[in-house]
This record gives C-alpha cells, sequence and structure tokens, in this order.
C-alpha cells in the first residue's frame, strides 16, 4: 500500500531524484521555462512553486534554505530578486505545464514547464552571454 507516498519515484533513487530536481529548479530559474518529460514536469511543479513561496518570504533563514538545497547561487539571487517580487500579489499557480507531443527516440510524452508571466528573454540569455564573452577575448 502506498499510504503516505505522495511523489512519483520516476525509476530513480531518493539521492538521483533529489539532485536531479534540484537542477532541474535552477535551469527552470535561469531560464524560465524548460522542456522535459511530462511525469517530471508534473513533479517539477510542485517542487518549483514552494520555492518561490520561500522567495516571497524573503527572510534570511529562507534564503539559506534554498541555498542549502539548490546549490547554485545565482539561481537563489534570481529567486529571491526577480521572482519573488514578480509573484508577490499571487497566490500559487506560479508555473503552468503545457503538453509537447513525444519524444522520438522512445516516445516518452513531452511536457513545456514555463512560469507564468515569464520573461521571455530569459531563455538563452546567459549562453549568449557567455558567448560574447568568449568572442570578445579571442579578438584581443
Amino acid at each position: 500500500m502506498r499510504h503516505g507516498n505522495s511523489n512519483r519515484k520516476l525509476n530513480r533513487t531518493h539521492e538521483h531524484r533529489k539532485a536531479m530536481f534540484a537542477n532541474m529548479v535552477c535551469s527552470l530559474i535561469e531560464h524560465e521555462q524548460i522542456q522535459t518529460t511530462l511525469p517530471k514536469a508534473k513533479e517539477l511543479k510542485k517542487i518549483v512553486d514552494k520555492y518561490i513561496t520561500l522567495g516571497k518570504k524573503g527572510s534570511l533563514h529562507s534564503r539559506r534554505q534554498a541555498i542549502s538545497r539548490l546549490k547554485q547561487n545565482s539561481a537563489v539571487i534570481k529567486l529571491f530578486e526577480t521572482l519573488a517580487p514578480r509573484y508577490k500579489e499571487r497566490n500559487g499557480g506560479y508555473t503552468r505545464v503545457l503538453k509537447a507531443g513525444f519524444r522520438y527516440g522512445d516516445a516518452a510524452p513531452l511536457a513545456v514547464i514555463e512560469f507564468v508571466d515569464r520573461d521571455v528573454s530569459a531563455k538563452g540569455a546567459k549562453d549568449k552571454e557567455l558567448q560574447e564573452n568568449i568572442e570578445n577575448k579571442s579578438e584581443e
């Protein structure tokens, strides 16, 4: 019986699931939209909404909790300084999951998870910035 077991196992160990979702949350915060499989997106939605709520609290304790779980300071900074003020008036429902067809290799159902009221220019912005830095260094 599955009494009290609410999360999907996704055929992974506890440690792998924890690390995978921490990485996915950081990617979603950085790009504000990512594509993954449908079951992972549905689980990620629950986790990300809790981090946004943690960011809305804005206390030192909540910031330290986010840093200890996410492990990427840049994601935590964006969470507390950009995303939390954006969703200050909203009571939940910070993300949406859109079905995106099926993957070619194994026909797994794909989904796009994104923030509601997302910044369209955020997707790939960090990659473009890194590419520009590399080009500038090569010119010098």
